[in-house]
C-alpha cells in the first residue's frame, strides 16, 4: 500500500503493487506470493478489479453493494460485489460503451449508450433490448418522474425515449450545433445540457421549453488564462437545488448559482486539458474535479486547494463512493485505482478494516529510503575529508551532490570536528547569557574596524530617527545592522586610510554635505516647532537667499579641495628632495662576483658580439656559422637543402667528458688485473 501526503492530507493507494496474470493457476500464485515480498505486501481489496486493456467509466449502485465498470478490449462490462469482494459477472458487448447509467438500486436495470448509435438495455439475467438513435450520442440522463431518457450528441436535437410507453417522443430543438454532456437536477428535475459553443441550456421537462442560457465560455476566461480556442463544455454536475458546476475543454471549472448568470468562482487546473469528471463532497464543502492528468480537491467557497492526486496513467472517469473517503478511477491502464482518504470520511462498511490498518500505519510510520541517507555537496565532502570517495559505491551521485549513508556521515563529522558538541554547548550558554544581559542597560560598542565611520553613522541615524518620529515616517535600515556591509566593520582590509590622496580630496566634499544635511534638519525642526505651514517658497528665506547660500557652500568646499591638492604637491616635493639627499649620501662600493669551477671569464665583449649577431639577418648568421665549421649546408637529390649543426661544447662539458674517459680506462685496467689474479689462483689450486 502506497502512502502519499499533500497539505498534510494522507492518501492511501490501495491498488499500488504488482498484479498477477489471470492465466496463472492458484498453485503458482501462492508460490509467487511466498517468493516475492512486493506481492505478499500488496492489498487486493477487490479481487481482479481491472479490465483487459482500458477502463472508460465506473459507477456505484445506489445501494452501495455493486461497482460497475466498462472498458475494452473486447468491449465489456464487469460487475463487482462488494460484500463478496470479488467479481459478480462479466458481459461482453457488440461495440464500445460511451457511457452508462444504473436505473435501479442494484444491477437489475442498466442502460448502455454505445458508440455505434445503439442504446442497449440489460436486465438481471443479461441483454434485454437494443434500439438505435438517429445521431451519434455522447451522453444521456434519466428523468425519474416521467421515465424519459434524454440523449444529447452530434445534433442540435435532444432525443427523448420513454421507457414506460416504449417509444420515442418529440425531441427538443436547441440552438446548439452539437452537445457533449447533460444532467438532471435531483431536486426540481431541471434538465441542463452543455454545448460545443461553450453554453449551457436549461430546459423544463414539464413544458419542454428552454428556461435559461449561460455563456460559460466568456466567463471562463480570466486574466491568467491563455485563449487558444473557443472552450466547449466537457462536464456538468448539479449540487442540490441551486448550485451547478461546469467543466470546460480548456481546463476550467465554474461554479454557478442558478439565480445568477455570473459564476461564483472559477478554478483553473492549469493543464489546458478537458475536465472529465466533477463530484461534490458535502461534509467538507469540497469539489472534486478531474482532467486526464490530475484530480484536484478544492473548497467551493474559497477555491483553496485541499489536496490533489496525480495517478501514473491518464484518467477517464472518477467515482466517489457515497458517504465514505473512498475514491475510484477508471484510467488508461488495465488496473482501476482505488484511493482511501481518511479525512474525507470513514471506510465503507464492507472494508471497515481499512480504518484499523491506517491507524496502525499512522502510529508506526515506516521510515522512507531517504531517512537512512544524507545528502551532501562536493564542498561538504571536502570539509569532511571524504572527497576521495567520489566515484566509489559509498556515494550515490544525485543532482548537484551525493547521497551517503547517515552512519558514515556522523562518523566522518565526529572525526573531522571532535569538539563540535563542546562548541555547540558553549554557543548555547553564550546565547543564554546574552538573553539575560539584554534586559540590562546596554552600552553602544563601536566596532574594531572603521570606528570613526561607525560613530558618524550612529550620529546621523540618531538625528534622522528623531526627525522621522516627528514626521511619523518609516526609519531607513541601518548600515551597521545590515549584513551586506558587516564585513566593512570586521575585516581590517576595509579600513579607511585617511592619509590617502583619494580620502583627502573627497573628505571636504563629504564633510560639507553632512554639515548641510545637519543644518537642513535643524531648520525643519525649528519650522515644525513653530507650526508654520509649508509654502512654495521655503519659510523664513527667499529662493535667492537659498541659492546664494548653496553657491557659498560650493565655493567653500572647492577652496578646501584646492588647499588639499597644494598640500599633496608640497608633500611630494619633500619626498623627492629626501630621496635625492639619500642618493647623494650613499657611496657606491665595488661588488665582487665568484666564478664557478670549470668556467672561464671571457670579457664583456662576448655579450656585445652576441647582440651584434642577433641584429644580423639569418643569411649572414648561417654564412658565419659555415666559416666557423659549426654548420654544414648541402644539396640533396630531391633538390632541397640539408643543414647539419654542431653544438659548441663548453669547457665544463669537455672536462667532464675527459674525466669520464679516464674513469672508464681505470675500470678496464682493474677488471683486467682482477681476471689475471683469478687465473693465477686457479692454476695454483690445480698444481696442489
Amino acid at each position: 500500500m502506497q502512502v502519499s501526503s499533500l497539505n498534510e492530507v494522507k492518501i492511501y493507494s490501495l491498488s499500488a503493487g504488482r498484479s498477477l496474470p489471470e492465466w496463472l493457476s492458484d498453485r503458482k500464485k501462492r508460490a509467487l506470493q511466498k517468493k516475492d515480498v512486493d506481492i505478499r505486501r500488496r492489498i487486493e481489496l477487490i479481487q481482479d478489479f481491472e479490465m483487459p486493456t482500458v477502463s472508460t467509466k465506473i459507477k456505484v449502485s445506489r445501494d452501495g453493494q455493486y461497482i460497475m465498470a466498462v472498458g475494452t478490449y473486447k468491449p465489456r462490462v464487469r460487475c463487482f460485489d462488494t460484500y463478496q469482494l470479488s467479481q459478480k459477472f462479466e458481459r461482453c458487448l457488440d461495440s464500445e460503451v460511451v457511457t452508462f447509467e444504473i436505473l435501479s438500486d442494484d444491477y437489475s436495470k442498466i442502460v448502455f449508450l454505445q458508440c455505434g448509435r445503439y442504446v442497449e438495455f440489460h436486465s438481471q439475467h443479461g441483454h434485454y433490448y437494443k434500439t438505435r438513435i438517429p445521431k451519434f450520442g455522447r451522453d444521456f440522463s434519466y428523468h425519474y418522474p416521467s421515465c424519459d431518457l434524454y440523449f444529447v450528441g452530434a445534433s442540435s436535437e435532444v432525443y427523448r425515449l420513454n421507457l414506460e410507453q416504449g417509444r420515442f417522443l418529440n425531441s427538443l430543438q436547441t440552438e446548439a450545433s452539437e452537445s457533449s454532456v447533460c444532467d438532471i437536477n435531483p431536486v426540481h428535475f431541471l434538465f441542463a445540457m452543455g454545448t460545443a459553443e461553450g453554453k449551457v441550456e436549461c430546459w423544463d421537462p414539464r413544458t419542454r421549453n428552454r428556461v435559461g442560457l449561460l455563456d460559460c465560455a466568456l466567463s471562463s476566461v480570466t486574466a491568467d488564462t491563455e485563449i487558444e480556442g473557443l472552450p466547449s463544455i466537457s462536464a456538468l454536475k448539479f449540487d442540490g437545488a441551486l448550485n451547478m458546476a461546469v467543466g470546460t475543454s480548456t481546463g476550467q471549472v465554474l461554479l454557478y448559482d442558478l439565480r445568477s448568470s455570473n459564476p461564483l468562482i472559477v478554478k483553473d487546473h492549469h493543464y489546458g486539458l478537458p475536465i472529465k469528471s466533477i463530484q461534490f463532497h458535502h461534509q467538507l464543502d469540497l469539489i472534486i474535479s478531474a482532467d486526464s492528468r490530475i484530480i484536484k480537491m478544492w473548497n467551493k467557497d474559497t477555491g483553496k486547494i485541499f489536496t490533489s492526486m496525480e495517478p501514473e496513467h491518464d484518467i477517464n472517469d472518477v467515482c466517489l463512493y457515497p458517504n465514505s473517503g473512498m475514491l475510484m478511477t477508471a484510467n488508461e491502464a488495465p488496473k482501476m485505482n482505488i484511493y482511501y482518504i481518511p479525512v474525507l470520511g470513514p471506510a465503507p462498511k464492507w472494508c471497515s478494516f481499512l480504518d484499523n490498518l491506517t491507524e496502525e500505519l499512522e502510529e508506526n510510520p515506516e521510515s522512507t529510503v531517504y531517512d537512512d541517507y544524507k545528502f551532501v555537496t562536493r564542498k561538504d565532502l571536502e570539509n569532511l575529508g571524504l572527497a576521495h570517495l567520489i566515484g566509489s559505491s559509498l556515494l550515490r551521485a544525485y543532482m548537484h551532490g551525493f547521497f551517503m549513508d547517515i552512519r558514515l556521515y556522523h562518523k566522518a563529522k565526529m572525526m573531522a570536528n571532535p569538539f563540535a558538541y563542546e562548541e555547540y554547548r558553549r554557543e548555547k550558554i553564550r546565547q543564554k547569557i546574552e538573553e539575560t544581559r539584554a534586559q540590562r542597560v546596554q552600552l553602544k560598542k563601536l566596532p574594531k574596524v572603521n570606528k570613526e565611520l561607525a560613530l558618524k553613522l550612529i550620529e546621523e541615524e540618531g538625528g534622522e530617527q528623531q526627525f522621522s518620529k516627528k514626521r511619523k515616517q518609516k526609519n531607513l535600515p541601518s548600515l551597521l545592522k545590515d549584513d551586506r556591509f558587516k564585513v566593512m566593520f570586521e575585516n581590517p582590509d576595509f579600513q579607511v586610510d585617511e592619509q590617502s590622496e583619494e580620502f583627502r580630496l573627497l573628505n571636504p566634499l563629504v564633510s560639507k554635505i553632512s554639515e548641510k544635511r545637519k543644518r537642513k534638519l535643524k531648520i525643519l525642526e525649528e519650522l515644525e516647532a513653530q507650526g508654520q505651514e509649508e509654502e512654495e517658497e521655503p519659510e523664513g528665506k527667499a529662493s535667492d537667499a537659498e541659492s546664494s547660500e548653496s553657491s557659498d557652500d560650493e565655493k567653500g568646499w572647492v577652496e578646501e579641495v584646492r588647499k588639499q591638492r597644494k598640500l599633496l604637491r608640497q608633500e611630494e616635493k619633500l619626498k623627492r628632495q629626501e630621496r635625492f639627499k639619500e642618493d647623494q649620501q650613499t657611496v657606491l662600493k665595488p661588488q665582487f662576483f665568484e666564478i664557478k669551477e670549470g668556467e672561464e671569464f671571457r670579457s664583456f665583449k662576448d655579450s656585445a658580439k652576441k647582440q651584434k649577431l642577433m641584429k644580423k639577418t639569418l643569411e649572414d648568421r648561417l654564412k658565419l656559422e659555415e666559416k666557423l665549421g659549426t654548420l654544414n649546408v648541402s644539396d640533396t637529390t630531391v633538390g632541397s637543402k640539408q643543414a647539419t649543426f654542431k653544438l659548441k661544447k663548453s669547457e665544463q662539458q669537455r672536462k667532464q667528458q675527459e674525466a669520464e674517459k679516464q674513469h672508464r680506462q681505470e675500470r678496464k685496467t682493474l677488471r683486467r688485473s682482477a681476471s689475471h689474479l683469478k687465473s693465477r689462483r686457479g692454476r695454483g689450486q690445480l698444481f696442489h
